[in-house]
């Protein structure tokens, strides 16, 4: 990598990930719990806010529970930058709070360097990106995407309701209505994100240049069966709910084969059985099914397929099919403008980079609707992502930090 002079500490900015890391760690598996409007995640906004503040940097938390820091010029389009801080259960201390860490660190670098900007710049820690509660409220909150409706029945998959969470942190649940920014306050958007996957890792490339993001469909799905003694039922009579989840799990790689494309995916990630005794057969299974593709007709024909192999399991073991759509978020394209950037500042860097669409979902697709947005990717050590052992080795790290540092200040002064 080419030193220009204008470098991240990646020192300091390690620092940062491992103190962000403490909120919410399992002593047990040293993963991270850290969902969206719970203490622990109060507890990391509060300390974000405090990291600005040591640098004179203003941060508020908004109505819809986001941090958002601005510095520079008092007026005009900000160039945002940011990701999200809230964790799946048990996930690692990377995902997301790399890309509102590293803008945290890029305004220390311009604020030291004294780099004079034509436009202010913002750092956005979203709320509830990875959708405990359907979605990624806080930048839908942002681009003007909620409703009442939405707000005042979403409930996560325990059924923990969003206002009850949201109440318990002090914030009004409808008021999150009045985070909706003008997109014209906004000049572009960039995030920069560890990939999640291992195609970086394999190519030997640092740097991925997303050029779409894939939408994604969530579902809870319900098998409704007849539960009974396990010993007594013969196998031939039984309305086991549990065998129709056993039955599709097998058919997904078909449905993705015959009505999908190389960028789709369906997973299982949750299922609970009921009774859920081992002498009972289950009288009924509640599943999520996640759903991805690049292409939205894709997703739509691959929901379609979900539904009507779902039926069909269902008549041939006596079950009730029933299913509850919690969110469908469209693919999203990167804005070609940013793409171009970041692949300029890659080959000015001498960074090895290559073009890539992201399989997961991110606040910037969202972002994406409203300003000129993009994302880059830095490589994630075996492909590992919502786990404890995530990791991105340090100097990918601070090749993606020095890129998208030298990024934020063309877009202000262009």
């Amino acid at each position: 990598m080419k030193k220009t002079g204008i470098e991240i500490d990646v020192k300091r900015l390690g620092k940062d990930l491992l103190a962000l890391g403490e909120f919410g760690k399992n002593t047990e598996n040293h993963g991270v719990t850290r969902q969206a409007f719970t203490n622990e995640d109060t507890a990391a906004k509060h300390w974000l806010i405090e990291q600005f503040k040591k640098i004179d940097v203003h941060a508020r938390i908004d109505e819809a529970g986001n941090v958002i820091a601005r510095y520079g010029p008092k007026d005009g389009p900000c160039v945002a930058t940011g990701s999200h801080i809230d964790s799946v259960p048990s996930g690692g201390m990377f995902d997301g709070t790399l890309g509102v860490l590293t803008g945290l660190e890029c305004l220390r670098v311009i604020k030291e360097k004294k780099i004079e900007l034509k436009r202010p710049i913002e750092v956005i820690a979203f709320a509830d990106e990875e959708g405990r509660f359907g979605g990624m409220f806080g930048v839908e909150a942002i681009c003007g995407q909620l409703n009442p409706e939405f707000i005042e029945s979403a409930a996560d998959i325990r059924g923990n309701t969003l206002v009850d969470a949201m109440k318990s942190q002090g914030l009004e649940p409808l008021n999150a209505l009045a985070a909706r920014r003008d997109p014209d306050s906004f000049h572009s958007f960039v995030e920069v994100h560890i990939e999640q996957g291992p195609v970086l890792e394999a190519s030997k490339n640092t740097i991925g240049v997303v050029n779409g993001i894939s939408g994604v469909f969530k579902w809870m799905v319900k098998l409704i069966g007849k539960a009974g003694h396990a010993g007594t039922s013969p196998m031939n009579m039984r309305s086991d709910a549990f065998q129709g989840v056993a039955d599709f799990a097998h058919e997904k790689y078909r449905i993705i084969e015959e009505d999908g494309s190389e960028s789709s995916r369906l997973t299982i990630g949750r299922v609970e059985l009921k009774p859920g005794f081992p002498h009972t057969i289950p009288g009924e299974v509640e599943f999520s099914l996640v759903g991805r593709d690049i292409n939205n007709e894709t997703m739509e024909q691959l929901a379609m397929s979900c539904r009507k192999v779902l039926s069909t399991i269902a008549r041939k073991h006596k079950l009730m099919f029933e299913y509850r759509q919690l969110s469908w978020l469209k693919p999203q394209p990167c804005h070609e403008d940013i793409v171009n950037k970041f692949k300029k500042h890659a080959e000015n860097l001498d960074l090895k980079y290559q073009v890539m669409p992201s399989g997961a979902g991110h606040d910037t697709q969202f972002m994406c609707q409203v300003t000129r947005g993009g994302m880059i990717f830095v490589p994630s050590v075996d492909g590992i992502s919502h786990a404890p052992d995530e990791h991105t080795h340090w100097d990918d790290i601070e090749k993606g930090g020095d890129l998208l540092l030298h990024t934020i200040i063309d877009l202000c002064n262009e």
